[in-house]
């Protein structure tokens, strides 16, 4: 299971960049800390510049960092930063948020959508406000965020929506363990299928992407049990790295996902990064044996 919370240390990496982010605007949603944080100094890195749109203004009592310490993060990175506090279900501040991106920067050439709610209950025991709140965040705020930036996004030249959402995998098993938190993230996964087919002709590359093992975050390190858990998880920038890849056109081979095509693909982060040249994954693990590392749901 994934969600979008503390970035891990990073080690020496294997991953190396055949293009760059430089110049270009990225919008994303969530992003203060986890695996969002880390797309986004990764993209930092390059010189890129990023509007984080988070509803952590305040810091929380569990979790660190809030959407200004990433901001402060992203420009010590080499990035320039535009931190916003909203809430991605909430229309006004979505649009917003898009307005302010246009005018710091001069429009947005990357919209990531990484903003995601996480409830594993079966339908017997879930709460319908956590089923309402993760089909609000998870499908509502994808739609709306990709929606809204599109104006803006036909103007780039190179325009892309990246989705953190898993590929659409219908074996019934997925969703008989977790139906509800299922249907959140195949609604993110639909939009992905849905835009990269409505905008083709657009010149607007819409794709999704997915780790293929747990990744450490501070969520599951505050579960019981949490700390031994994420011992057979991967960090963060393995994300970071694919997500880079796909950004910049490294990974756009047959081998990412058996397609050519630049848009409608649902990759793992692992596809991706050995289309780019990495056949090493060890430096990205926390110290388990590959054969340990706990393999991410709906794969």
């Amino acid at each position: 299971m994934t969600s979008s919370n503390d970035a891990s240390a990073s080690p020496v990496l294997p991953y190396q960049a055949r293009g760059s982010l430089k110049g270009r605007t990225i919008l994303m949603s969530g992003g203060s800390r986890g695996i969002g944080l880390a797309i986004a100094t990764r993209a930092a890195r390059d010189g890129a510049n990023i509007v984080i749109m988070a509803k952590t203004g305040e810091p929380h009592p569990k979790l660190q960092g809030t959407v200004f310490t990433a901001a402060e993060q992203l420009e010590a990175a080499g990035g320039q930063a535009l931190p916003l506090v909203g809430d991605v279900r909430n229309d006004g501040d979505v649009a917003a948020a898009v307005a302010a991106a246009v005018e710091r920067f001069g429009g947005i050439d990357v919209v990531v959508n990484n903003a995601s709610a996480i409830d594993l209950s079966r339908t017997d025991a879930i709460d319908m406000k956590r089923y309402d709140l993760m089909q609000d965040i998870n499908v509502r705020g994808t739609f709306l965020l990709s929606k809204l930036a599109l104006p803006a996004l036909r103007k780039s030249s190179n325009a892309h929506i990246l989705t953190l959402s898993p590929p659409l995998n219908l074996d019934p098993k997925w969703a008989g363990m977790h139906l509800a938190y299922t249907m959140a993230k195949y609604g993110m996964s639909l939009t992905t299928l849905g835009l990269a087919e409505e905008l083709k002709n657009d010149g607007v590359a819409v794709n999704s992407l997915w780790p293929c093992t747990l990744i450490d975050t501070a969520a599951i390190r505050n579960m019981p049990g949490g700390e031994q858990i994420v011992q057979a998880a991967r960090g963060s920038e393995i994300m970071a790295d694919a997500a880079h890849a796909v950004l910049t056109g490294s990974n756009l081979t047959a081998d990412s996902g058996g397609s050519t095509s630049n848009t409608g693909n649902f990759y793992t982060d692992e596809q991706v990064l050995r289309a780019a040249g990495v056949s090493d994954f060890r430096p990205y693990s926390l110290g388990a044996p590959e054969e340990k590392l706990v393999a991410d749901i709906f794969l």
